[in-house]
């Protein structure tokens, strides 16, 4: 151990020593450290508390004799003393451990406060009995941080150990050691009393300074509780968890009092006038042989604390153990110390004299700087690793060792270092560095290493590969590229590779990293663009998932369509119509039209093969419209689009070149064949059983006017009821023959066409302006048979064509004067018949209002038996027995029924009268308005005569 490098890490704070304030005015018995102040206890029962600096803050009396023992608790501000008290009775020991609230206090004299005393607990009771011993040692630990609280001088009743555990607030768990081997546990909440005492045997000697308890430790892992109990001949483990506990002996070599304490890690350590012992929970670790008396034994943020008498020449040295970089930290000699703390991030200790000295860790850059004057790196290095220094602090510390060693020219262990700062230390910095040729290999070994941490740029990707490609080296490009973890994201930058790769030719290596990334695009801009592989291009595509290939073809499908159309469309047939998936899922033919911009007659047959395969696509309105698009147009271009494609047969492959009038014919063969295609589209995308086609209308109409094709607008207009565009059609193209004969389908009222058509036909033929007495006359007997024009109306429609002469419309003239003259002549028999029914009835009902009626019926209507009386009768000649009536006595049950009848009509026809949007539809819908008026007149519904109440004549008496 003395070969140990020796460095001053630590310091003296405060300008040297200092003292204990003079207020601590006893003999200091135990001392304690924790939330910010240091306790003091004093033979005299005192208890102080010193702030940062030993700056006395204030002091009560806690016992009536010595303090013994202290500690102040980290997760509550309180303060436990063990202390001894005036004795009550001889039965009880004047030995207690007092709680005292430091957030609670109460004046004392005019302006000293005392803490409250929560609670005091007696320590031995009759079933833990008192015991004396010589040697007095008080230990506290709490989750992972323990103090050591010494006291040298004995007193008259002593406890060996005694150690607190904070379990969670408010339990604690006191361990006592005796001189006898024992110890009394206590756990609970000690404040509210509410506790358990439980006794741990450790060893049961005559020889009591062989088997008291001379140092305690808690150890806690999760919820297992375990107890380090020490002696001077054993070190032994209590396992707390089960009861009773359970004791496992680690040693049978203990220690004296003052050299126990616990580490960080939760290790047991022990100091022999040999050597430091670590013990974990299966036995004994290692040790460190530091030579001369432990007087006390301390941890420090990973330090080894140690107060080591020299016996030689009789003095004490204080040192700090770096043990894990194999240093001294700090070597000071000390006076006779009598406790030892760490508080306020720094390590105090207390003389005999109550002088004290705080020690305190230099800043890791000073001591840095120390190492870095003298050239240890490597200790550099180790140290901040040790002490968990933050990343960038180890880099910069590496990155110091490397310039060292590049100032030496020792490239390859400068590169070494430089490797480690990856992450930290800008790549530039190394990279400028050894952009000398001849430190080529050491630069790739950098790119490498800042690729493999995933920390590469694309500026570094294009580095290293260019070292490669300058040392030819093709078996690392391929270990770069082409090893199991190489192509990702995460270690080099995939395009900038794969940009590189094609500059220098290495096309295979460009398409691997391509391929494993999962570059489609980049995949095949290779085969298409560099090595116009379409095949395998199609290949690729065809094995990619079905979104992939989708992406992949809407891309490239240009260049595909162009040079293998026909497997570029059964590429695209079974992306678009994939079996067992749902048709939603698929791709649309719609997505893929832009491939086709420049090659019109693939679409076709790629949009063909689609409907005949799919029938019920939710693109089929969008594909029926680019079809019919297609089918119409007499160059097969789209609007706005060049022609780029010739000669494409139906099978999509070129049919060579054709004399100019074989072209033309084909041409016009072509254009026939698919006005055919698109006429029968139109018919079978409207069904018969639907209103609404399977295109878009509008569209269709404007493709079939732009293009001329005179059936498709035929059809739509028919379908779409529009029969006046139809005729309108036949009119623009003179054909006559034709235009009559869609009349006659159309203009038929009885299969539900429209009779006015006869009527635009006739001043059609009236305006035309030549010769068509044929046409006319025909037109005529269609009018003449549905009753759709007056003559007068027919002779003013004709007077317009002067190749028209009054014969043409003679036989009409004399039929329609003819039918007139009987029409006449039959509403004049009509109307005398109507007189004299009228003069009749009038006569009749006179008679009935002057005339007496006489009776001679011997029957009832209703019974047939012979009428005896009371009889009823009525004027309309029916009689009946008064009995039959029942309650209807005014009104004869025969004519009862046509006389309500005729009231109910006359009713209707009332209401009627006043639904005035009824009567002017009929006058405005009907061929001659005059005879609704007549007719409403002749209802009597138009009439401004007021109708009193009505006369029956049926009354009886």
């Amino acid at each position: 151990m003395y070969q140990w490098r020796k460095f001053e890490f630590f310091e003296e704070k405060y300008a040297g020593k200092r003292l204990v304030p003079d207020e601590v005015s006893g003999r200091i018995e135990c001392c304690s450290s924790g939330r910010g102040k240091v306790a003091v206890g004093c033979e005299d029962g005192t208890v102080s508390l010193l702030d940062r600096g030993f700056k006395f803050s204030y002091g009560f009396q806690a016992h009536t004799s010595s303090v013994l023992f202290l500690q102040q608790l980290k997760q509550r501000n309180f303060l436990l003393t063990v202390g001894e008290d005036e004795q009550i009775s001889p039965q009880l020991s004047s030995v207690c451990l007092k709680v005292f609230d430091l957030d609670k206090t109460q004046p004392e004299g005019p302006s000293t406060p005392i803490p409250d005393c929560i609670q005091i607990l007696r320590i031995f009771t009759n079933q833990f009995p008192e015991a004396k011993v010589s040697a007095s040692k008080l230990f506290f630990f709490f989750f992972f941080v323990n103090a050591m609280i010494h006291v040298l001088t004995p007193v008259i009743l002593q406890i060996t150990s005694f150690l607190v555990l904070e379990e969670a607030p408010p339990i604690l768990l006191i361990a006592i050691g005796l001189d006898n081997g024992c110890i009394y546990c206590i756990q609970g909440d000690i404040a509210r009393e509410r506790i358990k005492r439980f006794m741990l045997q450790v060893k049961n000697r005559q020889d009591k300074t062989q088997c008291s308890i001379t140092g305690m430790g808690f150890r806690v892992d999760g919820k297992a509780f375990q107890l380090f109990a020490v002696t001077p001949t054993s070190v032994s483990l209590f396992n707390l968890q089960t009861q009773p506990a359970i004791r496992q002996t680690l040693d049978q070599i203990g220690s004296s009092a003052n050299s126990v304490a616990m580490n960080d890690r939760l290790e047991l350590i022990i100091g022999r006038p040999e050597a430091v012992y670590f013990y974990e929970v299966d036995g004994r670790g290692p040790c460190w042989a530091f030579e001369g008396e432990k007087k006390f034994i301390g941890w420090f943020r990973g330090y080894l604390l140690c107060v080591i008498a020299d016996q030689r020449n009789g003095s004490n040295t204080f040192n700090i153990y770096d043990l894990k970089n194999r240093l001294i930290a700090h070597s000071i000699v000390v006076k006779e110390v009598s406790h030892m703390l760490c508080e306020w991030g720094s390590i105090l200790l207390i003389m005999n004299d109550k002088s004290a000295i705080c020690i305190g860790e230099k800043d890791m850059e000073s001591k840095l700087d120390m190492l870095f004057k003298k050239n240890l790196y490597t200790v550099a290095i180790n140290l901040v690793q040790s002490q968990q220094a933050d990343a960038a602090a180890t880099a910069e510390v590496l990155r110091k060792y490397g310039d060292h060693l590049y100032s030496k020219q020792d490239f390859d262990e400068a590169m070494a270092q430089y490797i480690h700062t990856i992450g930290h230390l800008e790549p530039s910095y190394v990279i400028q560095k050894f952009l000398d040729a001849q430190r080529i290999y050491n630069l790739t070994n950098y790119l490498e290493n800042l690729h493999e941490k995933g920390l590469g740029s694309k500026d570094h990707t294009t580095l290293l590969l260019n070292c490669y490609t300058k040392l030819k080296d093709v078996d690392k490009l391929d270990v770069f590229i082409k090893s199991e973890d190489g192509v990702g994201e995460h270690k080099f930058d995939v395009e900038t590779a794969i940009r590189v790769c094609r500059a220098a030719n290495y096309h295979e290596h460009a398409m691997y990293v391509a391929k494993k990334s999962g570059r489609h695009e980049w995949y095949l801009k290779i085969l298409l663009e560099d090595l116009g592989n379409y095949e395998e291009a199609l290949q690729y595509i065809s094995s990619l998932d079905q979104g992939q290939a989708g992406v992949t073809v809407k891309e490239y499908g240009k260049l595909l369509i162009e040079h293998k159309p026909i497997e570029t469309i059964e590429i695209l047939m079974r992306l678009c119509t994939e079996e067992g998936t749902h048709a939603y899922m698929l791709p649309s033919p719609v997505d893929f039209l832009n491939i086709f911009i420049h090659h019109p007659r693939s679409l076709m047959i790629f949009l063909e093969n689609y409907i005949n395969k799919v029938k019920d696509s939710p693109a089929q309105v969008e594909i029926h419209n680019t079809l019919l698009e297609l089918y119409l147009s007499s160059d097969l271009t789209f609007p706005l689009m060049s022609q780029s494609e010739a000669n494409i047969g139906e099978n999509g492959t070129s049919n060579g070149k054709l004399p100019q009038e074989h072209e033309d014919i084909k041409t016009e063969n072509d254009h026939k064949e698919r006005l055919e295609k698109g006429l029968v589209l139109l018919k079978r995308a409207w069904p018969s059983d639907q209103e609404q086609p399977l295109y878009d209308v509008d569209l269709a109409i404007i493709l079939c006017e732009m293009n001329g094709f005179k059936e498709g607008l035929l059809y739509l207009y028919e379908k779409l009821k529009l029969y006046k565009e139809v005729i309108s059609c036949y009119m623009r193209g003179h054909d006559h023959d034709g235009l009559i004969a869609c009349c006659k389908r159309l203009g038929d009222s009885g299969t539900g066409g429209d009779p006015t058509l006869w009527a635009d036909l006739l001043k059609y033929f009236g305006e035309l302006g030549e010769d068509c007495s044929k046409e006319v006359k025909e037109v005529l007997t269609y009018i003449e048979r549905d009753d759709i024009l007056p003559p007068i109306m027919v002779l003013q429609t004709l007077s317009s064509n002067p190749f028209l002469s009054l014969s043409v419309i003679k036989d009409f003239i004399s039929r329609k004067l003819e039918h007139e003259s009987k029409l006449i002549e039959e509403d004049r028999r009509m109307i005398d018949k109507y007189q004299e029914e009228t003069s009749t009835m009038r006569k009749e009902i006179q008679d009935l209002r002057t005339n007496a009626r006489i009776f001679q019926l011997s029957k009832c209507t209703a019974c047939t038996f012979t009428l005896d009386l009371p009889a009823v009768h009525f004027m309309c000649m029916h009689s009946f027995h008064q009995r039959c009536l029942g309650d209807n006595e005014k009104e004869c049950p025969e004519c009862a029924p046509e006389y309500r009848s005729v009231l109910e009509t006359k009713r209707n026809l009332e209401q009627n009268s006043k639904n005035q949007d009824q009567f002017f539809n009929q006058v405005k819908n009907s061929k001659d308005g005059f005879s609704v008026i007549a007719e409403y007149f002749g209802k009597g519904i138009i009439s401004k005569t007021t109708k009193g109440p009505p006369n029956s004549t049926t009354a009886g008496f």
